[in-house]
């Protein structure tokens, strides 16, 4: 098992980018398609909190479900953030890389240096 794990969607540009730029260190990482294995709540809230960022901070704001459910409200909470992402893993930024050294959001792709 790797040291590296990566939150990834494949069918997004900088995820690929990412998962890349971890290959091209040697290192094969643990890849979660988490559109298809989502986080449970305890996990995607342990991910964000080590990545420095608030659950508003880690939702996909260009997603249409984002508008659609409201999430631009600023009186949105942080807890209510985190529910609407377990609810629709779709809302989950991307990629979040887990390594030895931390978490991160790797957005901009090249953030994923900072843990490699």
């Amino acid at each position: 098992m790797s040291d590296v794990t990566i939150y990834h969607n494949p069918r997004c540009s900088t995820s690929r980018a990412v998962l890349a730029l971890i290959r091209e260190t040697g290192t094969e990482p643990t890849i979660v398609k988490y559109l298809e294995d989502p986080p449970s709540r305890e996990e995607l809230a342990a991910l964000i909190r080590d990545s420095g960022l608030a659950p508003r901070q880690a939702l996909r704001r260009r997603e249409k479900l984002y508008k659609e459910l409201g999430l631009d409200d600023p009186g949105l909470t942080e807890e209510a953030a985190l529910d609407a992402m377990v609810a629709n893993p779709v809302l989950i930024e991307r990629p979040f890389v887990r390594a030895a050294s931390g978490s991160r959001l790797a957005r901009p792709a090249e953030t994923v240096r900072e843990l490699l």
